[in-house]
């Protein structure tokens, strides 16, 4: 169905519509009909009087008296159907059907063109499918995302690193080389770091490692999963299906390419049993029940004990004066703060601390609880990814 005959259409139905409304309005009942009977029933009652009164069965004075009521509801009647004839006459149908063409005709096409799709093309559920996956199959490379990003990997740097990674050949030596390089924020070192050790790995490279190179390459761009990102994903749950880092990263493949159905599978077993100590655990379990909507599926998401405000404390801020509520925010980031300092804690928590107090303008403090996280999750990527991501969008020195 081509745009036209689309508009056509649904311009029709919906003239359709107003044209019933109208004629339903002015089907209105001929005046005096309800009255006429009441009117006969009256003079039933008068006639029975007077053959009640004939037969002896009532006094002409009870006679009297039922014929004054029925004389009282004849006049009672009279008036009401004389009432309900002006009344009919002076509806204001013109205006009713002014404002029921106003309304549904140019309303309904209004509404559509707000909460529908115009112009796209009908399609069913599978071939919507196919095309979201030939979408992803033909999404930009690597290199493409950088170049739009206008971050094309320096050709100087790629020989300098050659040169230094020829000599290389132990593998503990190139990921310790990997972990500083990503937590310098060098991705492209990062990933040529990474390359040479799946090159001189081979088949017996692990799952982490190829993960570790898409987390590199997906930092690198900036979030996006390119086909060279999803290889070695790929390649990480061929070898273990329950790699968590490799499961999230495929998850935000999939949101990216709108496949919502597939980014809940691969996620939903995170949300439910994910290490919570990993940084995506949190992300995840704030993200599934959209995501689970999204993709047209009825999902509750687990209830997870955490150390954010609990559902009393939002109540109870909604309540508060702003100044009660800083009070109270400022609070419990002290307590959060007292309790890492004391007793450690995630990557969520930190995170928290970081961006809570960003909020609260205390940057310098931030800045001093985002070095110490970085000394704390040493050696750790995937934190300390979740980490520079949170300094670089509060402002802070990554």
């Amino acid at each position: 169905m081509t745009a036209g005959m689309f508009w056509a259409v649904a311009v029709g139905l919906a003239a359709g519509v107003a044209y019933v409304l109208i004629k339903a309005l002015r089907r209105v009942p001929a005046p005096g009909g309800s009255g006429d009977a009441d009117m006969a029933v009256y003079r039933d009652q008068l006639a029975e009087i007077e053959r009640d009164l004939t037969r002896g069965t009532i006094g002409p004075e009870e006679a009297d008296r039922l014929r004054a009521e029925v004389g009282k509801r004849v006049i009672e009647a009279d008036k009401a159907r004389a009432l309900g004839t002006v009344s009919a006459r002076r509806t204001p149908t013109a205006v009713l059907v002014a404002v029921i063409v106003a309304i549904v005709v140019p309303g309904g096409v209004a509404a559509y063109w707000g909460l529908g799709a115009p112009g796209y093309p009908d399609m069913a559920l599978q071939p919507r499918l196919a095309a979201l996956d030939e979408a992803i199959r033909s999404r930009p490379s690597q290199e493409a995302e950088l170049a739009r990003l206008e971050q094309s990997r320096d050709a100087g740097l790629d020989a300098t690193l050659a040169g230094e990674l020829a000599a290389l050949s132990d593998p503990d030596a190139l990921r310790a080389r990997f972990r500083q390089h990503f937590e310098a924020g060098e991705m492209q070192a990062a990933v040529r770091v990474q390359e040479k050790l799946l090159s001189l790995q081979g088949d017996g490279a692990e799952a982490s490692d190829h993960a570790n190179l898409a987390l590199a390459l997906v930092a690198e761009a900036q979030g996006y999963v390119s086909p060279e990102a999803e290889a070695q994903l790929r390649q990480a749950l061929q070898q273990d299906m329950n790699n968590q880092l490799a499961r999230y990263l495929v998850g935000e493949m999939f949101l990216q390419g709108g496949r919502y159905d597939q980014a809940f599978r691969f996620w939903r077993p995170l949300a439910e049993a994910g290490d919570p100590a990993a940084p995506w655990t949190a992300s995840i379990r704030e993200r599934i029940g959209e995501v689970a909507e999204l993709a047209g599926v009825s999902y509750e998401a687990p209830e997870v004990e955490g150390s954010g405000p609990t559902a009393g404390d939002v109540a109870a801020a909604a309540d508060m004066t702003p100044e009660e509520r800083q009070a109270m925010i400022e609070g419990m980031v002290a307590q959060l703060s007292d309790r890492l300092a004391t007793e450690g804690g995630d990557i969520e928590d930190w995170n928290r601390l970081i961006r809570s107090l960003a909020i609260l303008e205390r940057l310098p403090e931030a800045q001093k609880i985002y070095d110490e996280a970085k000394v704390r999750f040493e050696g750790r990527p995937a934190e300390l990814s979740f980490l520079r991501l949170a300094a670089v969008e509060t402002g802070l020195n990554p």
